[in-house]
């Protein structure tokens, strides 16, 4: 798709020097096409300041994490960051510009660059998480008292949720269908999108400003990883440009596309596009993304439809933005009013042997080590995991999980995140509980012969296919010959996938009634009173089948 190409830069005037300074704050958004905040920043401006800061509350490393990175991201996600700057940084030089690094709390290093630059146009992309409404919120008052232009589009996501939650009556709505069906077609789905830039306004003095080029990892503080534990998806628009036009080339893929179908176990070659962290950094524009595909399905003779469709994840995407943007506490159960509310355990032990591969179930383990390695799994690889964690199995709280997968996955999205866990716990949106992903049966039906367990857990590597899936009930003649050893090689399972199951169920639909009985109006005294029901129960079972539920250390 060639589009028009704009030229920002209006001719220099040093008269007018000091009066039309503007800076384009870049956070997300790490992307030239696209991008009405450095469109809107660059026009009638005689000098333009791209400025990211490296804010220390994601940035700044953290040495007692679980594993490499800062207090909130993982280095691969952290290394993907820096990837996307420096591409942008290039791109930006290509266009007579560059990009400014600044270090520090972002709304103290934006007052002093404001005021020392004598910027009078400030722009930056909108978003929703809570943290960036708060900062942006705290930056906005000091720009407004400054006499300050502010311009803060919305261009993250295709429709603006704001939009979407008022039509709705103020609430936003809680169903796909819902929410397609509000949302229509965006406004801006038939127009021109801009995909390139000819030439942006220079930038101008920086002043005492400490200015840096972008940092290395080595520089922030980490030691960098070997090239086996790095994430093979390299960060940056020209990588996500390249990627979507290579997912899109193939018109007969992109109209056949039907999530949730494809092969949890293909990582030589992933059965989707891998987009989804170019996404979350806005080095791909979902809305330059969603024209790409219409003009696809234009020229095919049938193609699947929304919510199956590529252009459907799109509408997942948007629809987890409004739902997360209009439901305060929605990053956790207490004063959630969407979500249920469930006794979950409070287990540290089976957390830790789900999130370091140690469960004893190899294909929930290998899941478990691409996540660690690559920061990326595939969506159902992800699904499998979660339900293994929360309803399916282990019965741990769906945010314990959540946090695992906030910290290490590249695409990691605060909106998307919460929803996918809320929804695989059954905590909310859906609630067919006992539809449960088997840690065993499920990859076999992808990968019979595990070469996707060999890869990611190569101690099994020699392990007969006939019990790749299910090594403790090999034989010790087998164990032996294949050099994996269950219990000393390679643990035995945490628990018995059938009773455990079980009793997931079980305590599942207790909760569910007493959050129907109490109008989802539930305690923590409720759920505590709960819970010792639950215990009180387990207590008068018959001995012989308490046994079979204990770890099996």
């Amino acid at each position: 798709m060639r589009l028009p190409v704009f030229s920002l830069a209006s001719p220099l005037n040093p008269t007018m020097a000091s009066g039309s300074n503007s800076l384009i704050w870049f956070r997300k958004g790490l992307r030239i096409h696209d991008n009405p905040a450095l469109e809107y920043a660059a026009r009638g401006s005689d000098y333009l300041y791209p400025v990211f800061v490296i804010d220390p509350h994601y940035m700044e490393p953290d040495p007692t994490a679980f594993s490499p990175g800062s207090k909130r991201a993982g280095l691969n996600r952290i290394r993907f960051l820096l990837e996307s700057l420096v591409d942008l940084d290039l791109n930006l030089q290509k266009l007579g510009s560059r990009l400014l690094v600044l270090n520090g709390e972002p709304s103290e290093v934006l007052f002093r660059c404001l005021e020392e630059w004598s910027i009078k146009k400030l722009c930056f992309e909108f978003d929703t998480e809570p943290y960036y409404q708060a900062l942006d919120n705290k930056v906005k008052k000091y720009a407004t008292a400054a006499g300050i232009e502010i311009f803060s589009p919305v261009s993250h996501t295709l429709f603006n949720p704001a939009d979407i939650i008022q039509k709705n009556g103020g609430r936003p709505p809680l169903s796909y269908q819902s929410f397609v069906k509000l949302a229509g077609e965006p406004s801006w789905a038939s127009s021109p999108i801009s995909t390139e830039l000819s030439l942006l306004p220079p930038v101008g003095s920086v002043g005492s400003c400490p200015i840096s080029e972008v940092p290395t990892i080595a520089k922030l503080g980490y030691e960098d990883t070997e090239e086996d534990d790095r994430t093979p998806f390299k960060g940056g628009e020209s990588e996500a440009l390249i990627r979507m036009r290579e997912s899109i080339s193939n018109k007969e893929w992109v109209a056949n596309f039907e999530k949730p179908k494809g092969d949890p176990s293909s990582f030589v070659k992933p059965a989707t596009t891998v987009l989804s962290p170019y996404l979350k950094f806005g080095c791909l524009s979902s809305r330059y993304f969603y024209q790409c595909i219409q003009e696809v399905q234009r020229n095919v003779k049938r193609h699947t439809s929304p919510p199956v469709s590529l252009l459907g994840q799109l509408f997942w995407r948007d629809f987890f933005y409004t739902v997360a943007f209009g439901t305060p506490n929605f990053d956790r159960m207490k004063d959630n009013r969407i979500c249920k509310q469930i006794p979950w355990k409070n287990d540290d032990e089976l957390l830790r042997a789900w999130r370091d591969a140690r469960t004893g179930f190899p294909w929930i383990d290998a899941i478990m080590v691409q996540l660690q390695k690559w920061g990326w799994m595939h969506h159902l690889a992800r699904h499998c995991v979660a339900c293994f964690l929360t309803r399916g199995d282990l019965f741990v709280h769906w945010e314990k999980g959540r946090d695992v997968f906030e910290r290490l996955l590249i695409d990691s999205d605060w909106s998307i995140n919460n929803a996918n866990w809320l929804w695989l716990s059954c905590s909310s949106f859906f609630y067919q509980y006992n539809r449960i992903y088997s840690p065993i049966s499920f990859g076999k039906k992808y990968d019979p012969n595990g070469n996707y367990i060999r890869h990611f857990l190569p101690i099994l590597k020699d392990m007969p296919k006939e019990y790749i899936y299910e090594p403790w009930t090999a034989p010790l003649s087998i164990q032996v010959k294949a050099k994996c050893i269950i219990g000393k090689d390679y643990p035995k399972p945490v628990v018995d996938h059938d009773l455990a199951s079980k009793e997931c169920k079980q305590i599942l639909s207790e909760a569910y009634e007493l959050n129907k009985r109490l109008n989802g109006k539930v305690t923590e005294e409720d759920l505590k009173s709960l819970r010792r029901k639950l215990e009180e129960d387990k207590r008068q079972e018959p001995k012989s089948k308490r046994l079979k539920q204990t770890l099996i250390n």
